[in-house]
C-alpha cells in the first residue's frame, strides 16, 4: 500500500500526542509498560506433498482407508487427501514413478499413537504391506531386545511411496512429518530457515559431529518445524547404507522430480514478492509463475537444497 502524504500539521499533532503518551508514565512516576509488538507473519506455510501416481483414485482410497485422512476436492476441482491441515495431491502418470531413495525426499510419516504395536497389528490385519516391519529403535542393531519405548515401521504405499508409522503421543495419529536427506544437513536447514521461515526444534545449535547407529549415519541432522509438520534432515550417508543397490555407481542425490514423492508445496501470502526475494538470494526458479482457476491459484517452482523440487504457491481457492 503506498504511503499517504498528509498535511504537515497532522504530523505535528500526532507527534505531540505520541510524545505525551510516551512521557505520561514518566511524568506521573508510573512505570512504563512496554508496548506489545505484533507477532511476525511466517514467511510460508506447509501446503502439500505432491505425488506421482499410476492410479490416483486408488492411491486416494488407500490413504483415506489406511491412515487418518479424508478425501477432499482441492479448489473444488481436483481430488486429493486432506490430513491435519495439509494436502496430498496427485498427478496421473502412465509409467511407474521412480521409487528408489535417490532423491532428497526420503519419506512422509503419520503418527502411530502411543500404542504402536496395536496400530501396526491393525494395519497388518487390514492387508497393509510393509517395507520395514515394526521395529524397536533400541533393538535395531543387535536384536537382543529393546526397551519398548519407541517403535517405527515403513508402509509400502501406492507406487512404493514410503510412509513411516512411529510411536507418537496418543492424539498424534495424522500426517506429521517429512524426512529429507542432504549432503550437508546443517546448511540445508539454514536455507529452509532463511528462505521459508522454518524454525529449529531445538534451541541448541546442531552438532556437526558425525553420528552412526547400526552402521548408518544419523548425524549431523536437524529437526525443523513448519506449522505442525516436522521436517527432519538426515545425512545422505544413511540412504547409501540402507539402500546400497540403488546407490551403486551413483555420485549424489538427484532431483525429486519424477519420483513417487515429487515435491513439497509451501504457500505464501504474495508469490511475486516471495520470488523477488528468493531470486535476490540466488535461489533458482525452475518454473516461472503460472495461474489457475481464474487467478485464484498462482504457483511457481524453485530448487531447494540437494535438488528438492519445491512448489511455491499463493492459494486463494478456499477464500471467498
Amino acid at each position: 500500500m503506498p504511503r499517504m502524504h498528509l498535511p504537515n500539521f497532522r504530523f505535528s499533532i500526532a507527534s505531540v500526542v505520541l510524545t505525551l503518551a510516551c512521557a505520561g508514565p514518566a511524568l506521573t512516576g508510573q512505570p512504563h509498560e512496554p508496548v506489545a509488538q505484533p507477532a511476525a507473519q511466517p514467511l510460508a506455510h506447509f501446503h502439500h506433498l505432491h505425488l506421482n501416481a499410476t492410479d490416483p483414485p486408488a492411491a486416494i482410497s488407500f490413504y483415506t482407508s489406511k491412515l487418518e485422512s479424508e478425501k477432499r476436492k482441492f479448489a473444488d476441482v481436483m481430488d486429493g487427501v486432506w490430513s491435519h491441515n495439509s494436502w496430498l495431491l496427485f498427478t496421473k502418470v502412465d509409467a511407474a514413478p521412480t521409487s528408489e531413495i535417490t532423491s532428497a525426499i526420503w519419506h512422509m510419516g503419520w503418527g502411530g499413537g502411543e500404542n504402536m504395536k496395536e496400530t501396526y497389528q491393525k494395519q497388518v490385519s487390514s492387508g497393509t504391506k510393509f517395507q520395514t516391519p515394526i521395529t524397536d529403535i533400541s533393538d535395531q542393531c543387535d536384536g537382543k531386545g529393546g526397551n519398548g519405548r519407541f517403535f517405527f515401521s515403513y508402509i509400502d504405499g501406492p507406487d512404493h511411496a514410503l510412509i513411516e508409522l512411529n510411536t507418537t503421543a496418543a492424539n498424534v495419529t495424522y500426517f506429521d512429518h517429512v524426512h529429507l536427506l542432504s549432503e550437508d544437513a546443517i546448511a540445508a536447514a539454514e536455507w529452509y530457515v532463511k528462505e521459508f521461515g522454518l524454525r529449529r526444534r531445538s534451541p541448541d545449535p546442531p552438532s556437526r559431529e558425525p553420528r552412526y547407529r547400526c552402521g548408518r549415519q544419523t548425524g549431523p541432522s536437524v529437526g525443523l518445524m513448519m506449522d505442525d509438520v516436522s521436517i527432519i534432515i538426515y545425512p545422505v550417508g544413511n540412504a547409501k547404507a540402507a539402500f546400497p543397490d540403488a546407490w551403486k555407481g551413483r555420485a549424489g542425490l538427484e532431483s525429486s522430480r519424477g519420483h513417487t514423492i515429487d515435491h513439497l508445496g509451501f504457500s505464501v501470502e504474495n508469490l511475486d514478492q516471495t520470488l523477488d526475494r528468493l531470486k535476490k538470494d540466488g535461489v533458482k526458479v525452475t518454473d516461472e509463475p503460472r495461474s489457475l482457476f481464474g487467478g485464484k491459484l498462482k504457483f511457481a517452482f524453485v530448487e531447494g537444497p540437494d535438488h528438492v523440487r519445491i512448489e511455491v504457491l499463493e492459494d486463494h481457492t478456499a477464500k471467498e
